[in-house]
């Protein structure tokens, strides 16, 4: 263990303030400590460069530091940053907000999506006056409330009477939702889900990505999502979309618009403000309403209330980055990267007769990878090994985060640092992979021990 961890987990619990940042996430050769970033690099404290693929735990969508989003951010700051009452700035971004996402009539702001998910939950249960939640099992996080900690492995600290009240139902599988409504049916108040994760909805047969630059799929016809928001609409169950990574990068109104469903409650946030820490729950004017104050016979829901949810400086960045995606039409480059990086590296892979052992996949806007062992099972060890010979390569992939700052440049960078990864991993399918490991396997966030 090097220094500088040594020196975050003294201090910190975990090492960092998100697990995903975690020294247990990362193999040995990983900068354990970064001092800035520019563009699609980032920086160790001894100035060394790697190209990022990890974008700020997905929230930088356009590239670090990017000069008129900071300048933004920083004209903010010099008129106070956090007023009394609220700000001019405040009001802008509401509007933005509410104007460009269909479903939404009002928002709120927070500074992260878990905070909103659950501020949803609560509006939720407020309106209906149920109990139950019906959250998506294939979407790895919602939030760090008890709802849904409860529900995961790693429950801990949380009581037996909360747990039973999150149940789970499988992304494209339209029968495990509607058991779970025929079984609970007056007590569920809420569906909660991503719109698209490594699959998109499910239309007729069609299951899984297509995997084209442009899908060519009829989303007004029936689709997976199409049958949930009907469920919850016959059911009087509350449709929340969780949009914190889909939002602003499947297209600038949402995968909402893409996907033709207007939910009842919205989460966005990560890619909102290139990086700036905010995050929102909007939706519906008769649902927001109940955490409002101008209605004297309703009892009141005490929704949100944080002293720096609508900071200035990052709704200026929001405001900015807003400007920025429409402008530069960054939503379909970065399409067409992602496009390009899967088709060259799986080419790569194809060729090395490693294509039923590694690929990328899913939507070209938000694309993944997968390390299989000999056995075609997903493996630790060979995504261990991966990410080492990207690192020694000068390419930090965790996940793949395409930004506006991702060029041409930056492919060939990434289809030469992967091709020499790959020789080794066909190496290791024949002799092992821990021979060629340097350090401990990385870990998954989701565990039960340490």
């Amino acid at each position: 263990m090097n220094k500088f961890t040594k020196a975050l987990l003294k201090v910190i619990p975990g090492g960092s303030h998100t697990y995903s940042r975690g020294a247990d996430q990362y193999p040995s050769n990983a900068p354990p400590i970064l001092s800035k970033g520019k563009g699609a690099y980032i920086f160790d404290t001894n100035n060394k460069k790697y190209l990022d693929y990890g974008m700020g735990l997905r929230s930088v969508n356009i590239g670090y530091a990017e000069n008129s989003i900071n300048a933004a951010a920083i004209q903010q700051i010099n008129k106070g940053n956090n007023l009394t009452r609220p700000s001019n700035i405040e009001l802008t971004a509401a509007n933005l907000l509410t104007k460009n996402i269909d479903s939404a009539d009002m928002v709120k702001f927070t500074k992260n999506g878990s905070t909103a998910v659950t501020a949803a939950v609560k509006l939720a249960r407020a309106f209906n006056q149920r109990d139950l939640v019906i959250r998506c099992f294939d979407h790895p996080f919602f939030s760090f409330d008890d709802w849904f900690i409860g529900s995961t492995v790693v429950d801990r600290g949380i009581p037996e009477q909360i747990k039973k009240l999150t149940l789970t139902f499988k992304y494209n599988d339209i029968e495990t939702l509607k058991k779970l409504v025929k079984k609970y049916k007056k007590r569920i108040s809420c569906v909660v889900l991503e719109p698209a994760a490594t699959d998109c909805p499910k239309v007729e047969k069609n299951e899984g990505c297509c995997g084209r630059k442009i899908c060519d799929r009829n989303f007004q016809k029936k689709h997976f999502l199409k049958e949930v928001q009907a469920i919850c609409r016959n059911n009087n169950i509350v449709f929340i979309l969780d949009e914190t990574i889909t939002g602003f990068r499947w297209h600038l109104k949402g995968a909402q618009y893409l996907y033709d469903v207007k939910p009842d409650i919205s989460i966005f946030g990560k890619a909102m403000a290139n990086g700036f820490s905010v995050a929102c729950v909007a939706g519906k004017k008769k649902i927001m309403e109940l955490g409002s104050i101008t209605n004297k016979k309703q009892e009141r829901v005490f929704l949100l209330s944080t002293t720096h949810g609508a900071e200035m400086s990052s709704l200026g960045a929001f405001v900015e980055t807003i400007n920025f995606i429409k402008k530069n039409n960054v939503v379909d480059k970065n399409w067409n990267y992602g496009y390009e990086l899967k088709k060259n590296c799986n080419q790569i892979s194809k060729d090395l007769k490693l294509d039923k052992h590694f690929k990328f996949m899913g939507p070209s806007g938000s694309p993944f990878y997968v390390c299989l062992d000999d056995n075609l099972k997903p493996s630790l060890e060979f995504r261990t090994l991966f990410l080492q010979e990207m690192i020694k390569n000068g390419v930090f992939m965790p996940w793949v985060a395409i930004c506006f700052r991702h060029n041409k440049k930056e492919l060939n960078k990434t289809v030469r640092a992967l091709e020499k990864s790959l020789h080794l991993y066909k190496k290791a399918l024949t002799s092992g992979p821990k021979r060629f490991i340097k350090g401990p396997i990385v870990k998954p966030v989701f565990r039960k021990y340490n």
